[in-house]
């Protein structure tokens, strides 16, 4: 997939201070909640969480392929209290030894990965035994018109204007597929009450057996 989206990186940057004030910062906030130790944060975008982290985490390593959103998230890098180096790499490879880190964290990238499979191996390859992968996505609506709505988005223009986003993907039962026992998992419309295919959400996390 291409790692240049110079249109969409732009308009979702701006986009990003509203859907922060209709509720995603609180979001952010829950989805690295009690956080300890190391970190890999994978699509790291232009650094939305950076903010949230906690004292108690040590490192976060921020992976970022899109040339735009990485210079952004560098620079809030450098503003923040957590430890956080910005690199350029993928989810699908993760530029970090086996059974290195704590926890991992993917926030609004599981849609848009070009292989979740392959993304979801190597998170569980670079956690310890019994490490964490926490998520908040935005996924397949369980039944009905909207379903149907995804299908059609997912297969005609929506990946093409929103950077490779897709709308319909079953997020949770890849987590388990790769070999995660899925701890919590909230659902919820977001934003609240707007008929989008990207409105069903879920924030949770999972463990490395």
């Amino acid at each position: 997939m291409p790692r240049r989206r110079p249109v969409f990186a732009r308009v979702y940057h701006r986009m990003a201070p509203s859907m922060d004030e209709q509720g995603a910062a609180e979001h952010r906030r829950r989805l690295l909640a009690g956080l300890t130790g190391d970190v890999v944060e994978v699509g790291a975008g232009a650094g939305a969480n950076f903010g949230h982290y906690p004292d108690g985490v040590g490192t976060v390593l921020a992976l970022e392929p899109e040339p735009y959103l990485r210079a952004r998230a560098a620079e809030r890098a450098a503003g923040v209290r957590a430890d956080v180096r910005v690199v350029d790499a993928t989810a699908e490879r993760i530029p970090v030894a086996d059974a290195s880190v704590d926890v991992v964290v993917a926030s609004l990238v599981l849609c848009s990965v070009a292989d979740q499979a392959v993304a979801l191996r190597e998170m569980s390859r670079v956690l310890r035994a019994g490490g964490r992968l926490r998520f908040y996505e935005h996924v397949a609506a369980t039944a009905g018109r909207l379903r149907t709505v995804q299908r059609l988005a997912d297969a005609t223009v929506w990946p093409f204007f929103l950077g490779g986003c897709h709308t319909g993907r079953d997020t949770l039962g890849a987590i388990r597929a790769a070999g995660f026992v899925v701890d919590d998992a909230d659902r919820f419309d977001f934003p609240a009450g707007v008929a989008s295919p990207a409105a069903p959400h879920v924030l949770g996390s999972a463990t490395r057996p």
